[in-house]
């Protein structure tokens, strides 16, 4: 039985961790911290907390008060690392809220657990695993090879850059210090529970209310998706058998450009109407009512600055190392997804009003629809 603390828990990765984890290890006690920003919702943990599988925490990172204290009351064994800011338009709009949680939260958080794990005598049977994105390695050319562990650090935006730096800085605690951490870098995360400002839920609840679908550029953008279910258990297999010191990408192997991907979202969500009766009642605005295709709502709008142009994971370490291989097929895996976001209306309702619907006119509202 180990001890862990999840960050970031109530955010899109971080829950589907916790129920992965709870299924996986459910002997373990878990303790959950989340600030609870706007990309966070608990409404999926409820079940989880109500019958004290786990404990919530609602707090910051960067609280190093709190974050010594419960080291000190929960005696964690295992840290899982994943409160960040993370979406990249509202990085380019304030880049200073990403230096503050991913670089100086994550600080706060090494620091922690490098003091408690000393002063018990528990370093060497400690994990830390920091979660990161492939963002940080930049962009690739069309034939160029995917991204390995080895591949060099250009990040183009304030997100990828402070995801960078968090990576350095963690590392750095390796050899300076002897702090048991691995490092994950994973390619672009699709699934339920993810919040609308993300490609994939955006497209999805854009067409469900016949909205235009608005695509950075020409839609040449290309992708890796992973189904975040493959990448909670990688993280498991990570921290519980990873090589402590090691850097480990985790990819779905699943590259689109983002014009095709928004294709076949609209070709999902047309045959699901079409097999259903019952959602032309609830969604009347979608053009799949009136049996239109709904390709019909994507537009393309001017590009945002610094807009990476292809991502790629090699993911050869993992599978070789430690087994760990995606098992999700993305057709099946994104056709699930449009199923989720048809069936929790309220769920994303809920999530889609007041700020979030302020936050797409300010980012959506000015660009030219080219």
């Amino acid at each position: 039985m180990q001890s862990v603390l999840i960050t970031g828990g109530a955010g899109f990765i971080g829950q589907n961790l916790v129920h992965a984890w709870c299924a996986a290890r459910p002997d373990d006690r878990l303790t959950v911290v989340d600030a609870m920003t706007y990309a966070a919702n608990i409404r999926s943990l409820e079940s989880l907390i109500a019958d004290r599988s786990i404990l919530f925490v609602r707090g910051d990172i960067r609280d190093a008060a709190l974050m010594r204290r419960l080291f000190d009351e929960h005696k964690f064994t295992r840290v899982a690392h994943l409160a960040a800011e993370s979406h990249v338009d509202r990085s380019i709009v304030d880049p200073e809220a990403f230096l503050q949680t991913n670089v100086l939260g994550t600080f706060t958080l090494l620091k922690a657990a490098l003091d408690a794990w000393r002063s018990w005598g528990t370093i060497d049977r400690a994990r830390f695993l920091h979660v990161s994105t492939d963002e940080v390695y930049g962009s690739l050319g069309p034939n160029d090879p995917a991204f390995s562990e080895s591949s060099p650090y250009r990040p183009n935006s304030p997100y990828a850059a402070s995801k960078a730096a968090s990576d350095h800085l963690v590392r750095s605690f390796v050899p300076t210090y002897g702090l048991p951490v691995l490092i994950t870098n994973c390619s672009n995360n699709y699934g339920p529970y993810q919040h609308p400002e993300k490609l994939i839920p955006l497209m999805i609840i854009h067409v469900l209310e016949g909205k235009p679908l608005p695509v950075y550029g020409d839609g040449s953008n290309v992708r890796d998706w992973l189904h975040v279910s493959d990448h909670c258990d990688a993280l498991i297999n990570v921290i519980e058998q990873g090589r402590s010191g090691e850097t480990y990408n985790v990819g779905g192997g699943n590259e689109r450009n983002n014009r095709d991907l928004v294709g076949l979202i609209c070709d999902t969500i047309d045959r699901a109407f079409a097999a259903d009766p019952n959602l032309s009642a609830r969604f009347p605005s979608c053009p799949a009512t009136a049996g239109r295709s709904t390709r019909t709502l994507i537009g393309y709008v001017t590009d945002r600055p610094g807009h990476d142009h292809r991502y790629a994971i090699n993911a050869t370490k993992l599978a070789t190392e430690l087994g760990s291989r995606c098992r999700v097929d993305f057709e099946s895996g994104l056709g699930q997804t449009v199923r989720w976001y048809l069936d929790h209306e309220e769920w994303w309702r809920d999530v889609t009003s007041g700020a979030y619907k302020a936050w797409i006119d300010k980012n959506y509202g000015y660009r030219i629809v080219i």
